[in-house]
């Protein structure tokens, strides 16, 4: 995940403030979900097998529904619109997208109202299930996303150019 987003930095770094903010929120957001999964670099702060501390939780939730909301009320709109713009197959490849990428926001919807809330009485081993299929949907809809700002970035800079 975090190679990919290195990736979209460099390739977009600076081409739209609000992809370069969602950039940041992604990261943001990767970061702490390795925290929670004990991934690299981070070390396994659960050794005696217990969910991790309900604040670190609640605030990987935070950060992902910012980045869904940032996703779906700003930057979707943006690139759909440019998408548009910049023809029928820009456009089409726009709407295609956007129903795959809905499928992970239900899945990560459905993790928030299940363990963002105190009293969820949830275990561990729940948890890390639900967060391993959180982080797989998570990395599609990287790619998902990072396909369409592909799309408007390879025809602004056409545009651009011409």
């Amino acid at each position: 995940m975090y190679n990919r987003l290195q990736s979209a930095r460099q390739q977009w770094g600076g081409s739209l403030t609000a992809i370069d903010n969602w950039l940041e929120e992604r990261q943001q957001l990767i970061v702490c979900y390795c925290k929670l999964a004990a991934l690299p670099p981070f070390d396994k702060q659960n050794a005696d097998q217990q969910l991790p501390e309900q604040q670190q939780i609640q605030h990987f939730c935070q950060l992902l529904m910012d980045y869904l909301s940032a996703g779906h009320f700003e930057v979707y709109d943006q690139i759909v619109s440019q998408c548009a713009i910049n023809g029928a197959h820009s456009k089409s490849l726009a709407e295609a997208l956007c129903p795959k990428i809905a499928a992970s926001t239900d899945l990560a919807l459905e993790f928030n109202d299940k363990f963002a809330d105190e009293s969820s009485g949830q275990t561990l081993s729940a948890f890390d299930a639900d967060l391993s299929q959180l982080g797989q949907a998570l990395e599609e809809r990287f790619s998902l996303e990072d396909e369409l700002i592909q799309t408007l970035f390879l025809k602004h800079t056409q545009g651009v150019s011409a």
